[in-house]
C-alpha cells in the first residue's frame, strides 16, 4: 500500500473509530462463564475442517436461524484438545495453521459469533488471535498486527451491528460497541448513524 493511500485509509478508520485501551493493561481473564455453550474441538474435527461440535454444542445449524438473545445471556466457548505431533512443539494453539483455518471456516459461515462469545474468559480475543496476524511476546502476550486488528473490528462491527437490527436485539450500538471495547477500541456514534443512513 502507498504511503498516501495508506494515510487516507487511516484517516478515514479514525474518523469513526478510536483506540480506548491500553491492551498491555488489561485484566487477566475470568473463568469460564457458568452454563455457557462449550464448543470441543479435536485433532479430527480440526483437521477435516468439521463444524459439528460447533453445531451440537451450541445448537446453531444454520446462520439464518440462529436467534442472538438466548446466547448473548449464555455466551459461547471453546475447549481446544489438541494434541501435538511433537509434544515438544512449543506454539500457542493460535500458531497452529490447521487450527486457525477451522476457525477462519467457521467465521465465514457464521461472521457474527465474536459478540456471542464468552468475553470474560478472555474468548473475544483467542478468536481474534485465530483469525488476525500476531506476535506471541513472553512479557506482553499476544500482539496483533494494528492494522489488521482494525479492520477485523471493523467488518466485525458492520456484521454485529446489521444482524442485532434484523432481530430487533435493544441496544445494538451499545452492545455492537463494547464487543470492540474489549479489544481496545471506540467506536464513534457517527460510525453507527452513517450505517443507519445508508440502510434506510
Amino acid at each position: 500500500m502507498k504511503a498516501s493511500k495508506k494515510r487516507d485509509f487511516q484517516s478515514a478508520i479514525n474518523g469513526v473509530m478510536s483506540l480506548s485501551t491500553d491492551s498491555s493493561k488489561l485484566e487477566p481473564p475470568m473463568p469460564p462463564t457458568e452454563g455457557r455453550f462449550d464448543v470441543v474441538l479435536d485433532n479430527d474435527a480440526i483437521r477435516s475442517l468439521d463444524l459439528s461440535p460447533f453445531h451440537s454444542a451450541t445448537g446453531i445449524t444454520s446462520p439464518t436461524l440462529a436467534e442472538p438473545k438466548e446466547f448473548l445471556e449464555r455466551t459461547i466457548g471453546f475447549t481446544i484438545n489438541y494434541t501435538r505431533e511433537d509434544p515438544r512443539d512449543p506454539r500457542e494453539l493460535s500458531e497452529f495453521p490447521d487450527i486457525r483455518l477451522w476457525f477462519v471456516r467457521l467465521d465465514a459461515a457464521y461472521p457474527w459469533i465474536p459478540v456471542l462469545l464468552d468475553w470474560r474468559a478472555g474468548e473475544l480475543a483467542r478468536y481474534a488471535a485465530m483469525l488476525v496476524p500476531h506476535q506471541m511476546s513472553m512479557k506482553m502476550g499476544i500482539v496483533f498486527n494494528p492494522e489488521a486488528l482494525e479492520l477485523f473490528i471493523m467488518n466485525k462491527v458492520f456484521v454485529v451491528y446489521t444482524w442485532f437490527k434484523q432481530h430487533n436485539v435493544q441496544k445494538p450500538r451499545l452492545k455492537t460497541s463494547d464487543m470492540a471495547r474489549m479489544l481496545g477500541f471506540g467506536i464513534e456514534d457517527r460510525l453507527f448513524d452513517l450505517v443507519d443512513r445508508e440502510s434506510s
